[in-house]
């Protein structure tokens, strides 16, 4: 038999039967045979899968498949996993997928990827696509040497500002008390797409910021492709990977959310289902040696516990295990180095980050009183994602507005740190690591709430974010040699602060019970001068006394579903649908949407724009700022891949903007 390479010779002149329908990485040049713009993006060096979709004529199935680079093939054993099974819908059976694990390319500039393949009856087909390899460049400030990447979720530029009034107490239009974000010298505007769609989520939204690449809507780390599969997608190595394997640095981990969930997950986790808890939890402790992972912080105990326990979410439905036997996954354990899985929904993974050395707590004062030498931890403080700020305030001043006491009481997790407390023993663990660390800390209840148009609930959620910003800064001013950037994965609700009340709260109350929208909006809303300044006082806890003020701010939502508003704050959340007890009294009790919350006696029914019963994402690009060295090349429009680039590049060479602690550039 000939060569495959002559085969391709002869191809060209008698239409091939095989097709090519998927190659990856993702380009232009495939789908669409124009150059520009490229998709995918590399560092030198950085890893990622090649794979190809390969269709035979009927009746045959393709034989051999192999990949070049600039002409040259790709050393490497491609293995060709048939669709007889388990390929997605649409994909014939006889189908073929070719994939090679764990590329390398260091060369800098445009490159040019080709899948050659050929079925039974010697028939071939060629298929080119490609990618460009970014490079570094000459550094004219200092390495840096740990990274603090903070993720407001759904934070766009209204609710900045929604929560900068709540704090700052406007004086004749100048604010008297920013933000801690508002202080960084360098802001940006972030393009947030997803690779296939304008509205991302916030799995790509994430992944874009330390992958450099576009991920698909629900995935991470990965790019698409035609199995069923959650874990056998071609992957894109991770900025903390990346960092981890030529540098030794470490990861952290912090969020509000259950740990499972995009934001966490997408810094560490290589899935094409953002929902299989039970394998993404997994990864973060089998594959801790190529990302560096030391500490893990947030809420999602439900994942770590036996099935069979109470409060357990593990089941096998979300697990996985790669097969030795199958080179599709095979491959994906030798090339890359990672752990094979196991389906093992009985494993007790606290006890596992335990026996790994990473010391546990299970609430604040366990997390309060953990050594000063520790350097590895894993906080699980609920059993999905943890309270938000106003019900943790609310419970530590004992403010009982839940069914049978305070909100966090009705959880059954009162004693539950703020984010700003987690960051704090984040970084002093961390700080012990030799090589530094990248630390990305998430404020993800500002998403979660926007969603359910719970404007309180969120603005105290951006706040507590904000002190955990404070947290951040005041470390990097202490070590020169951090770079921080506060973001956001995406726009969440098409928030707006439309103006203000122009009622007391007491007012407000009595027309909530004459109701509708006679009098809940047009006696209430007040817009331009109407506005005013709305004034809420701060405890000495740095949260407002009480957000039912007089004459308080007021906003509107751009991308709502249907809901009843009367402007006074909810004394209950929404339902938490991955609490593993909210079908069980008192949270049974809570509200199951926005149509059953502030319906009693206001009457007052704000249409949406959108179906369902939540908020969605807008495609609404979203402020960055940036602090400490590197921060001024965080500046212009820019699409979220970008950023991983500015990242990797003040951490491996050298900042191209030097800046002091403050981020003001320095003098030449």
């Amino acid at each position: 038999m000939a060569p495959l390479g002559c085969l391709f010779i002869a191809a060209t002149a008698a239409q091939a039967a095989p097709v090519v329908s998927r190659l990856t990485p993702p380009s232009e040049l495939f789908s669409s045979g124009q150059p520009e713009p490229v998709i995918a993006r590399f560092l030198p060096g950085q890893r990622f899968d090649l794979q190809a979709t390969l269709r035979p004529d009927g009746g045959q199935r393709i034989t051999e498949a192999r990949f070049e680079v600039d002409g040259k093939r790709v050393a490497g054993d491609v293995a060709l996993r048939d669709c007889e099974t388990g390929c997605l819908k649409g994909v014939p059976q006889n189908a073929a997928i070719a994939t090679l694990r764990a590329v390398t390319v260091t060369a800098p500039g445009r490159h040019e990827f080709r899948v050659l393949a050929r079925q039974a009856d010697g028939q071939s087909v060629v298929a080119r696509g490609n990618f460009d390899v970014v490079p570094f460049q000459t550094p004219s400030g200092q390495k840096v040497r740990n990274i603090i990447i903070l993720l407001g979720d759904g934070m766009g530029a209204s609710h900045r500002t929604a929560a900068r009034i709540v704090q700052g107490r406007y004086a004749q239009g100048k604010v008297s008390s920013p933000l801690a974000m508002d202080t960084f010298p360098a802001t940006a505007l972030v393009k947030t797409s997803s690779l296939n769609s304008v509205v991302t989520d916030s799995s790509p939204g994430m992944t874009a910021y330390v992958l450099g690449n576009k991920n698909n809507n629900n995935e991470e780390g990965v790019f698409p492709d035609d199995t069923v599969d959650a874990f056998d997608n071609p992957r894109i190595e991770y900025l903390s990977e990346y960092l981890h394997r030529l540098q030794g640095k470490a990861l952290g981990i912090v969020t509000t959310a259950d740990v499972f969930d995009s934001t966490p997950a997408g810094n560490a986790v290589h899935t094409s289902s953002r929902g299989a808890g039970t394998g993404i939890v997994d990864q973060f402790l089998d594959d801790r040696h190529a990302t560096g992972l030391q500490v893990l912080m947030g809420g999602g105990r439900r994942w770590f516990l036996p099935a069979g326990t109470v409060g357990s979410s593990r089941d096998e439905r979300t697990d996985y295990a790669f097969s030795s036997t199958e080179p599709h996954t095979a491959e994906i354990v030798r090339r890359w180095g990672v752990s094979a899985g196991a389906v093992d929904t009985g494993r007790d993974l606290i006890a596992d980050f335990q026996q790994a050395g990473f010391r546990y707590a299970a609430n604040r004062q366990a997390m309060d009183t953990l050594p000063v030498d520790t350097d590895k931890v894993l906080g699980l403080f609920a059993f999905s994602n943890m309270n938000v700020a106003l019900d943790k305030i609310d419970g530590r001043r004992g403010r009982r507005t839940g069914v049978s006491g305070t909100v966090v009481d009705d959880f059954g997790l009162p004693d539950q740190p703020m984010l700003d407390e987690m960051a704090t023993v984040a970084l002093r663990a961390l700080s012990r690591q030799p090589k530094g660390f990248v630390l990305m800390v998430e404020g993800a209840s500002i998403d979660k709430q926007a969603h359910n148009m719970d404007t309180e609930r969120w603005m105290l959620d951006t706040l507590e974010f904000d002190r955990a910003v404070k947290v951040a800064q005041d470390y990097a001013r202490q070590h020169a040699d951090t770079l921080v950037i506060v973001t956001a994965d995406h726009e969440c609700s098409g928030a707006a602060v439309i103006g203000g009340s122009r009622v007391s709260d007491q007012a407000l109350q009595e027309l909530i019970k004459a109701g509708g929208p006679e009098n809940l909006r047009d006696k209430v809303v007040g817009v331009y001068e109407q506005a005013g300044f709305p004034r809420y006082q701060l405890a000495a806890d740095g949260y407002p006394e009480t957000t039912n003020i007089d004459r308080r701010v007021l906003v509107g939502y751009a991308a709502n579903a249907d809901r009843y508003e009367d402007w006074r704050t909810n004394p209950l959340p929404l339902r938490s649908g991955g609490a593993p007890f909210v079908q069980v009294e008192p949270l049974k009790l809570y509200p199951a949407g926005p149509l059953q919350r502030d319906d009693a006696e206001g009457r007052f029914l704000i249409t949406g724009q959108v179906p369902g019963d939540s908020a969605v994402h807008t495609a609404t690009d979203v402020p960055l700022s940036a602090y400490g060295p590197g921060a001024l090349t965080f500046t212009g429009v820019i699409d979220n891949t970008d950023v991983f680039f500015k990242l990797a590049q003040a951490a491996m060479r050298g900042t191209v903007a030097p800046a002091d602690a403050s981020g003001s550039k320095k003098p030449r």
